[in-house]
C-alpha cells in the first residue's frame, strides 16, 4: 500500500494504529500491530487468553504508563491526533477515550448520581444544572434512567451487578468521549443482564466508536461490525465480522472461531 493510501485511510479511521508493540520488561506482549478502526462501528477483539487483547485496549487509553516496566513502540492516531505525542497529556486522552472494565467498579462511597458525574467534577464542572442534565442524559444512554431515576442519591453499590456495569458505562459516557473501550463488559453477568449490555452496545454505536474485547464468540458475532483476531501478540486477521466468522482467510482464525482451540 502506498504512503498516500495509508494517509487517506488514516483520515477516515477513528483509530489508526501503526506498528504497535508493547513490552513489559523484555517480554513483547504485542508485536507490530497495524489496524484501522472505523468510526461509529463496533469492533470486537477476539483471541485466546494471553494473546494481547486487553493490552491492545489499554494502549488506546494510555494505561500502560501506570506500569514502570511497560514500553511502547509505534503510533496510535485518534482522529488524526497522535495520542502518544509528548505534547498530549494522558488525562486528555482518557477524556476522549472512555474505558469500561470487566468487573464493574462503581465508587462504593458515592451515590448513583455522584458516580455518573465524578469525571465531570474532576474536570472542573461545577454548574449544578449541567451536572443534573448530564446525569440524566448519560443514564438514559446507558439504558438505566428508568430503573434509577427515583433513587439517584442511593449508594451505587445498592444496584445489581448488571445495573452497576451500566452505571460504569454511564460514567464513561458522561465526559462525552469519542471512543468507548469495553474489556469483557458482560463476562461476569447473567444472560439477561448480558443481553441488555449487548443491546446497549448496538444502540451506542450510532454516536460512538466502540472497541470491545470478548471471549464470547456468539457475543462478538451478535454485537460487532468488525472483528480482529489476535494470537500470541500478533494481529492474525481483521475484517467484517460476517467474513471472519463465515469465511476467514487464515486457518488459525477458522480454527479459533470454530472452537478447535482457545
Amino acid at each position: 500500500m502506498t504512503t498516500a493510501a495509508v494517509e487517506n485511510k488514516t483520515e477516515k479511521a477513528a483509530l489508526a494504529v501503526r506498528g504497535l508493540s508493547i513490552f513489559f520488561g523484555a517480554n513483547a506482549v504485542l508485536k507490530n500491530v497495524t489496524i484501522d478502526i472505523g468510526a461509529r462501528a463496533v469492533t470486537a477483539i477476539i483471541g485466546p487468553s494471553g494473546c494481547g487483547k486487553s493490552t491492545f485496549l489499554r494502549a488506546i487509553n494510555r494505561m500502560h504508563e501506570l506500569n514502570p516496566d511497560a514500553r511502547m513502540e509505534g503510533r496510535i492516531l485518534l482522529f488524526g491526533d497522535d495520542i502518544y505525542s509528548p505534547a498530549v497529556e494522558p488525562v486528555v486522552v482518557r477524556r476522549r477515550v472512555g474505558m469500561v472494565f470487566q468487573k464493574s467498579n462503581p465508587f462504593p462511597t458515592m451515590t448513583i448520581a455522584e458516580n455518573v458525574t465524578v469525571g465531570l467534577r474532576l474536570n472542573g464542572v461545577r454548574d449544578k444544572k449541567v451536572l443534573l442534565e448530564r446525569t440524566e442524559e448519560s443514564l438514559r444512554m446507558a439504558a438505566l434512567w428508568d430503573e434509577v431515576k427515583d433513587r439517584l442519591h442511593a449508594p451505587a453499590i445498592s444496584l445489581s451487578g448488571g445495573q452497576q456495569q451500566r452505571l460504569c458505562i454511564a460514567r464513561a459516557l458522561a465526559v462525552q468521549p469519542e471512543v468507548l473501550l469495553m474489556d469483557e463488559p458482560a463476562s461476569a453477568l447473567d444472560p439477561l443482564a448480558t443481553q441488555k449490555i449487548e443491546d446497549l452496545i448496538i444502540e451506542l454505536k450510532k454516536d460512538y466508536t466502540i472497541v470491545i474485547v470478548t471471549h464470547n464468540m456468539q457475543q462478538a458475532a451478535r454485537s460487532s461490525d468488525f472483528t480482529a483476531f489476535f494470537y500470541l501478540g500478533e494481529l492474525v486477521e481483521y475484517g467484517p465480522t460476517t467474513k471472519i466468522f463465515t469465511k476467514p482467510a487464515q486457518k488459525r482464525t477458522e480454527d479459533y472461531v470454530t472452537g478447535r482451540f482457545g
